[in-house]
């Protein structure tokens, strides 16, 4: 049985790489590239009176090391990084215990691409985008949100584009069984520099990371760094985006891909 006959994999995860725009620069990832020759060290080690000539092309392996955090590239943010507690009070879990029944669900696409850089989006512009493509939130439904900072990804401009989703509209998708959504900027809030200065003018810190904040009352998964948002169907696919595992962490890498009807 093919259960990907008739129906196509978009990839909807960006690749981590060292490019500087990806992140602010205390939170750039490195990669350090260990080719087939810099790898012998490591096998000769392990395999005492191998010579390098015994091996097929005088090759050993090939490998990487990593320092990233676990917001680097396409990932999942789980409860803890929002707040200690959620659901009115109980602990909040990390990105190890998302429960994966929400991580293969329906997908729908919301486009405010039109929207202006650091605009908030609210409730009624959601309830407006549902009504233009003709959908019903159901619950579990995965939400994602095609932003202007998609056509950006790894250009400086980057980290400065694209809206914000409000804390008020991020609850009224919760409060319909949504529990996992997504974003092809680089925060599901707006860009911490127009943050920034609201915050300036207004003094209110209910401001900063409104969005993020909504998990304290209901917890739920937060996809940020996607993309192809923009090859999407509005509904009528299917998303994958289970996280990696690791123990009580505050996101988890994933390999977004939406399966979408041919």
């Amino acid at each position: 049985m093919n259960l990907l006959e008739g129906r196509r994999l978009i990839d909807l995860s960006v690749t981590l790489d060292n490019n500087p725009f990806t992140d602010p620069p205390p939170l750039l990832p490195k990669i350090e590239y260990i080719d087939h020759q810099q790898g012998w060290p490591e096998m000769a080690a392990m395999f005492p009176g191998l010579e390098k000539s015994q091996m097929p092309g005088d090759e050993s392996w090939a490998s990487e090391r990593l320092t990233v955090t676990p917001h680097n590239g396409t990932h999942m943010d789980a409860p803890w990084h929002y707040s200690s507690t959620t659901n009115g009070g109980e602990p909040a879990f990390g990105i190890d215990e998302l429960p994966l029944e929400w991580c293969l669900q329906p997908g729908v696409k919301l486009d405010f691409r039109h929207k202006e850089d650091g605009s908030i989006i609210q409730p009624e512009d959601i309830q407006q985008e549902l009504e233009r493509i003709s959908h019903q939130l159901m619950p579990l439904d995965i939400v994602l949100i095609n932003t202007a900072a998609g056509a950006y990804y790894g250009k400086e401009e980057y980290l400065q584009r694209g809206c914000g989703i409000g804390r008020e509209a991020t609850l009224w998708m919760l409060e319909r069984g949504v529990r996992v959504v997504g974003t092809d900027a680089w925060s599901w809030d707006a860009p911490f520099s127009y943050t920034r200065e609201r915050f300036r003018q207004t003094g209110d810190a209910s401001l900063i990371w409104e969005g993020h904040k909504a998990g304290r009352d209901i917890a739920y998964g937060q996809m940020e760094k996607l993309t192809n948002l923009h090859l999407l169907p509005d509904h009528g696919f299917w998303v994958s985006c289970f996280p990696y595992k690791i123990h009580h962490a505050s996101a988890g890498f994933i390999r977004a891909v939406a399966i979408v009807e041919d």
